[in-house]
């Protein structure tokens, strides 16, 4: 079973970066595809972004595109958010998990989620 744990959130400016990293252990990490997801208070958990167990695959809604970059490294059982030209609506918890199976657009197609990490972004 995976275990993955979320880092690299904070408080950042409109117009700001931030680079979050998601670490797993206890399992095969190179055998998932990972994705990110964001959810803001009210709302529902939100896809963010996916990528291929080899990195080169990604997907990302049109919210994000152009904006935000996953990566992984394989060697270090991490994937990465580099988020960029962040806006006030970005604002939510992070969360990072493995595809399993399905639409990757939805929430139900991951498991073992990490506990998320806090990203504000103040206008």
């Amino acid at each position: 079973q995976v275990q993955l744990v979320e880092s690299g959130g904070g408080l950042v400016q409109a117009g700001g970066s931030l680079r979050l990293s998601c670490a797993a252990s206890g399992g095969t990490f190179s055998n998932y595809a990972m994705g990110w997801f964001r959810q803001a208070p009210g709302k529902e958990r939100e896809f963010v972004a996916r990528i291929s167990w080899s990195g080169g695959s990604t997907y990302y809604p049109d919210s994000v595109k152009g904006r935000f970059i996953i990566s992984r490294d394989n060697a270090k059982n991490t994937v990465y958010l580099q988020m960029n030209s962040l806006k006030p609506e970005d604002t939510a918890v992070y969360y990072c998990a493995a595809f399993v199976g399905g639409n990757h657009y939805a929430s139900t197609s991951y498991d073992y989620w990490g506990q998320g990490t806090q990203v504000t972004v103040s206008s």
